[in-house]
């Protein structure tokens, strides 16, 4: 398959107000990287639906409206990502004991194996992205990205 250049993304060198820029360009190539192996896979998943697969992989038993507090997203929305899931055979869903409205959501043998290969593939596109640093420029990049991410939670 040929590699797809996008140019989108690409962040002309300007000053000290593109970082942000940056930083975005980065996630858009790390994205890319990591969803590069199941894109033409059967399951062909999208960022959303592994953050919703990675949700239930790590909380299983969970509901929508765990999903919806925990990661602050439109209901609807989880609940049209929840059913392709269901559809596709990555989740599986059980009626509550308590309370057979609610649905107790897991990931099913197919979902567990999607969420092995974007570890995998995670794994692979961090040590690809960080290669070169040694220990203390990756704490310095860690350690600088940490400000950012305070300063934009700062009121």
């Amino acid at each position: 398959m040929k590699k797809s250049v996008d140019n989108v993304n690409h962040v002309p060198k300007h000053g000290d107000d593109d970082v942000l820029e940056l930083v975005h360009a980065v996630m858009h190539l790390y994205r890319s990287g990591q969803y590069q192996v199941l894109r033409d896979s059967p399951h062909d998943v999208t960022h959303m639906e592994s953050k919703v697969l990675g949700f239930f992989g790590r909380h299983a038993g969970s509901t929508l409206s765990d999903l919806v507090q925990h990661s602050g997203r439109d209901k609807a929305q989880l609940a049209r990502l929840i059913k392709s899931l269901r559809e596709r055979g990555l989740l599986d869903a059980q009626a509550d004991d308590s309370d057979r409205r609610n649905l107790r959501l897991s990931l099913t043998a197919d979902g567990q194996a999607v969420q092995r290969a974007l570890a995998q593939q995670a794994k692979k596109v961090s040590a690809k992205a960080v290669a070169g640093l040694d220990a203390a420029e990756r704490d310095q990049l860690r350690a600088l990205l940490q400000r950012v991410k305070h300063n934009l939670g700062a009121d």
